[in-house]
């Protein structure tokens, strides 16, 4: 009797420890697992008057797979809550393959900030152009919009851990702004010398 009863004690352990590393696992994801990567040839319908890719439609794919990444990472669909220094570093042309990656770089609660990187290869001669690197931050949203939180991520490697950390800057920089900036804090009086370096006139009123 006694020994069916430490058998009984020995299967609920198992069982309970099953449960808490499935509970652990949930709580947090490795990046790889939600990594996401599209390629897709540019058409003429994606140029603009100049032949080039339009620069909307390279935001829109991006837009596109940063919601794929968080929402894969999260289990929930994602929406943008901002998007973080675009800069168009190289034009695209008709014709090119234009290949995105989308990485989980950081995350909070109810939110991530996705890395993506967009280059793009000529087909006929294989050279390859770092076009555009972003971060979107995306928050995860249950089926009645409310915000939910989110997995975190598992850092394995030094970029990984400077990703994250820079994302923490990153933010920290993005509250510092707000404040300084903000109507009712700001002093232009520190910044009237620096305009004069710049392409504008001040005609201030009284």
């Amino acid at each position: 009797m006694f020994y069916l009863h430490l058998k009984k004690y020995r299967v609920i352990l198992l069982i309970n420890r099953f449960l808490y590393l499935n509970k652990i696992k949930d709580m947090f994801k490795s990046i790889e697992e939600s990594q996401v990567t599209i390629t897709q040839l540019m058409l003429p319908s994606h140029s603009n008057f100049s032949g080039k890719i339009h620069g909307g439609f390279i935001l829109n794919l991006m837009d596109q797979i940063a919601f794929a990444c968080g929402s894969k990472h999260s289990g929930h669909y994602c929406v943008t809550a901002s998007v973080n220094k675009v800069d168009f570093l190289n034009p695209i042309e008709v014709g090119e393959l234009v290949t995105l990656k989308a990485s989980v770089n950081f995350t909070g609660k109810t939110s991530m900030v996705i890395g993506v990187r967009v280059v793009s290869e000529n087909i006929h001669t294989g050279e390859v152009k770092h076009c555009n690197s972003s971060y979107f931050t995306m928050v995860a949203k249950d089926e009645q919009g409310n915000n939910v939180s989110v997995p975190g991520i598992i850092l394995k490697n030094d970029d990984n851990i400077r990703r994250f950390a820079r994302s923490i800057a990153r933010q920290e920089q993005a509250k510092n702004r707000s404040t300084a900036f903000k109507s009712s804090e700001f002093k232009k009086e520190l910044y009237l010398d620096s305009l004069k370096d710049h392409n504008v006139r001040l005609e201030l009123e009284e």
